[in-house]
C-alpha cells in the first residue's frame, strides 16, 4: 500500500509543473485578489459583489473552498454558489489553495492556505465592504474539511469563521468514540495525505462550545465520505451546544450538490435545494434578509 501511495504521489508531482502552467481560473465580473505567495505561486481568491455594493458597506461574506481530495480541484466548483449569494447581498469568494497535483503539498498546507485566506479577508474587510464578524467558510469534501478545520481547530481569532457551510465534508479522519470510520488501507492513505497525525486535522476531535454555527449537506449513498461521519460531527456540535443542521439527501452520492450533476432517480436536482437551505440558514443567523 505504501508503495502505491508513493507511486501515486510521484506521478502527481511529476506533472505538477505542467498542471500549474495550464491552470488559470477566470471568473467574469469577479474581483481578483492575491492573498499570499507560497510554493513560488501567487494564490488567489475571486470576489463576487452585490450590484449595490460599496466599499464602505459592512456586509456578510463567505469563502468557498473546492473539493478534490487535497490533490486537485478547481475554485470554479463553487462559482454558482458565490454568484447566488452575491445576488442575495453577500460578498462571496471562491478560493484557490495549494494541492498535491499542482504544488506537491499535503492537507496540512491546504489548511494553512485557508487560514491565510481568512486572515486576508478579515484584514482587508474595511476595503472590501465586509463585516469582519460575519464571514462564513464553506466547501465540499476536502474543501468542507478545510472549512471545518477553520471553525473548530484553534489557531487565532483572525482565521476563524463566524459560520460554516459544509457539503459532504470529511470531518472524521481518525478513530473517535471507539469507532473507526475507515478501512486500514484508507487510514494509511489519509495519514499520507495529511502530513501530520490525522487526529490533529480531524474536525470531530476538536469540537468545543466556541465552534461557529454550521449547516451540512450530505448524500445517504456517499461511498467516499460516509454519511455516518457527518452525522457524528453534527452530534458532537449539538452536544457542545452549537447550532448544527444536517440535511440528508436520500440516495445521493458524493458530490451530489455540484452544478449539472444528475440527481438520483426520483430526486430533484440538488443545487437549487441546497442553495435554498443555505439561504434559510443564513437568514436564521440574521446575515441575510
Amino acid at each position: 500500500m505504501k508503495y502505491l501511495i508513493a507511486l501515486a504521489c510521484l506521478l502527481f508531482f511529476s506533472f505538477s509543473a505542467e498542471a500549474q502552467k495550464n491552470y488559470a481560473p477566470v471568473f467574469d465580473g469577479a474581483e481578483e485578489h492575491v492573498y499570499k505567495t507560497a510554493s513560488e505561486v501567487e494564490l488567489k481568491m475571486w470576489g463576487f459583489l452585490p450590484e449595490d455594493w460599496a466599499a464602505d458597506d459592512s456586509r456578510p461574506a463567505i469563502l468557498f473552498f473546492f473539493g478534490g481530495g487535497w490533490t486537485g480541484g478547481n475554485p470554479g466548483q463553487f462559482e454558482p454558489h458565490a454568484r447566488y449569494l452575491a445576488d442575495r447581498g453577500m460578498v462571496a469568494f471562491v478560493v484557490d489553495y495549494r494541492v498535491a497535483s499542482r504544488h506537491g503539498t499535503l492537507a496540512k498546507d491546504c489548511v494553512d492556505d485557508a487560514r491565510d485566506a481568512m486572515r486576508y479577508l478579515r484584514g482587508n474587510s474595511g476595503k472590501l465592504g465586509i463585516d469582519p464578524d460575519r464571514i462564513a467558510a464553506g466547501g465540499g469534501s476536502a474543501g468542507g474539511h478545510i472549512a471545518a478545520c477553520l471553525g473548530v481547530i484553534a489557531a487565532d481569532p483572525e482565521s476563524k469563521p463566524g459560520a460554516l457551510a459544509l457539503f459532504n465534508p470529511a470531518c472524521v479522519l481518525a478513530p473517535f468514540d471507539g469507532k473507526q470510520p475507515w478501512t486500514e488501507d484508507r487510514s494509511a492513505e489519509l495519514k499520507e495525505r495529511m502530513g501530520v497525525d490525522p487526529e490533529a486535522l480531524s474536525p470531530v476531535h476538536h469540537v468545543t462550545a466556541e465552534a461557529p454555527p454550521c449547516i451540512i449537506f450530505h448524500g445517504t449513498a456517499d461511498d467516499k465520505v460516509p454519511l455516518a461521519t457527518a452525522a457524528q460531527f453534527a452530534v458532537e456540535m449539538k452536544r457542545a451546544g452549537v447550532k448544527c443542521i444536517l440535511h440528508e439527501y436520500p440516495g445521493e452520492p458524493h458530490g451530489f450538490f455540484n452544478a449539472g450533476r444528475k440527481p438520483a432517480e426520483g430526486n430533484e436536482p440538488a443545487l437549487p435545494q441546497t442553495l435554498k437551505q443555505l439561504d434559510d440558514f443564513l437568514v436564521e443567523l440574521g446575515w441575510l434578509e
